[in-house]
């Protein structure tokens, strides 16, 4: 079962999200909270799997509370914005978010997006994130490559590089002629080797570290 926490200032959006995440199949509302100081209390209090959280919160911002949220808990955040290139969404990313939706997406989309992150197996909207990440990566000026790459082997990273690209676990396994359980065990040890809960922080890794640029993969 996996446990949800809705944060949003207005309760109409709220109720609408429980209504629709309430009830499905393997998803249980544990909780809402209406600003992000009672969004991180109640998330160390119920430890939640999952937050949905507003990025623009009154008392503490989304930016914020994810912050505290993922150095406190165990929980995935997902940041809910109303525009897609939200300027402070790459923010979030940084802070440890592990997607971001935007708030007319659709009920399936919303259903699945909780699913993908509870599991931590990939991005949120892959499309849009990548055009968000590329957006904001652009603006890191001097890329460090620091430890936790240099105890990457040179499959991993590029495997790495793939990720940050956005590609899913067969698609990676297709372009590196690999069966999709091996790029999935080279996924997993990157995580652990670089010490990160998921892939969106692994994208933020590549592009501050300097090993890929925006836009590499539609110019290979």
């Amino acid at each position: 079962m996996i446990r949800l926490l809705l944060v949003d200032d207005q309760t109409l959006v709220r109720a609408g999200f429980r209504s629709i995440l309430d009830g499905e199949d393997g998803i249980e509302v544990v909780g809402e909270a209406a600003d992000g100081v009672e969004a991180v209390r109640l998330a160390v209090r119920l430890r939640p799997d999952v937050v949905l959280i507003d990025i623009r919160m009154p008392v503490l911002d989304g930016l914020a509370a994810t912050g505290q949220i993922v150095a406190s808990t165990d929980a995935r955040v997902i940041i809910l914005t109303t525009f897609d290139l939200d300027e402070y969404v790459y923010g979030a990313l940084r802070a440890g978010a592990s997607g971001f939706l935007v708030k007319d997406t659709e009920p399936a989309e919303l259903i699945h997006a909780v699913r993908v992150v509870a599991r931590g197996d990939a991005l949120i909207a892959p499309a849009v994130t990548r055009r968000l990440i590329a957006e904001f990566a652009a603006r890191v000026r001097h890329p460090d490559p620091g430890p936790r790459l240099s105890v990457l082997t040179e499959r991993e990273r590029e495997v790495l590089t793939l990720v940050a690209a956005g590609l899913s676990n067969d698609e990676i396994a297709a372009r590196l002629v690999l069966s999709p359980a091996t790029a999935k065990t080279h996924v997993s040890r990157i995580m652990t080797k670089a010490q990160v809960r998921d892939r969106a922080q692994l994208v933020i890794l590549a592009y501050e570290s300097g090993l890929t640029v925006p836009g590499w993969l539609t110019r290979s």
